[in-house]
């Protein structure tokens, strides 16, 4: 699990209300790990946790091997982010929005401009270099944020509902992407709401009221069922 993410015994509380539950996850390197819950679950808590916006008081966080708590800095350097809300600079150009991020990550020159073709490339973007981000489509946009996620390399990539707000076709596209990076070796936790975001060979994490009620693969979860009929039994018998 070195190259992983590792979770343990994590909880939050917002006061006097719990908002995640001794959460247990790991997601090795080369895996997709679906986190699925409806709104409300915990995902956007978790996320926040994982990317030091908030400091978690109880449990460990496990970046690549390094202990969030104890190695921030190194800790953060492995992982590539994409939030649920957009975070594009729409005055640049897509290779200045990435150019931008790699500067911040200590990239810059031709270093920055390699990682910057090679990320475009992977996300089939190469073409849009010079583009203002103003006039992409919504699914390139988040095809982009996926690329400036990945210009440093890190070991661990995160997506909290990525798909928001974007077509079935689309949503798909961009679903593909991403277990092709999974499969290509990185560790990818993918925050959702949506049952068919989510493969039968996907790792899954099933969260409800800041637990997680089942882990497994889709396919060993639902059986001879649907995802979809599993998500529900099991999300309105803990309502």
């Amino acid at each position: 699990m070195a190259e992983g993410l590792e979770i343990s015994g994590l909880s939050y509380r917002y006061g006097a209300k719990s908002a995640l539950d001794d959460i247990e996850l790991s997601v090795p390197a080369g895996r997709f790990c679906a986190l699925l819950g409806p709104n409300g679950a915990g995902k956007s808590t978790l996320f926040a946790l994982l990317t030091r916006l908030f400091v978690a008081r109880n449990g460990m966080i496990r970046i690549a091997g390094h202990d969030l708590a104890r190695q921030p800095r190194a800790a953060l350097a492995r992982i590539g982010v994409v939030f649920q809300q957009p975070t594009l600079d729409l005055d640049l150009t897509v290779r200045r929005n990435l150019l931008y991020f790699a500067a911040l990550h200590g990239l810059s020159g031709r270093a920055a401009d390699l990682r910057a073709a090679e990320v475009l490339e992977r996300l089939n973007m190469a073409e849009r270099a010079q583009e203002p981000a103003r006039n992409l489509n919504g699914g390139h946009r988040r095809r982009m944020e996926i690329a400036r996620a990945l210009i440093h390399r890190p070991a661990v990539l995160l997506l909290d509902e990525p798909t928001v707000g974007l077509d079935a076709a689309t949503r798909l596209a961009i679903t593909g992407h991403v277990h092709d990076l999974a499969d290509a070796g990185l560790a990818v936790l993918w925050a959702t709401h949506l049952t068919d975001e989510v493969a039968p060979g996907d790792q899954l994490a099933i969260l409800h009221r800041g637990r997680i009620c089942a882990q497994g693969t889709a396919r060993d979860l639902t059986g001879a069922g649907s995802l979809q009929d599993r998500f529900l039994a099991l999300t309105e018998a803990a309502a």
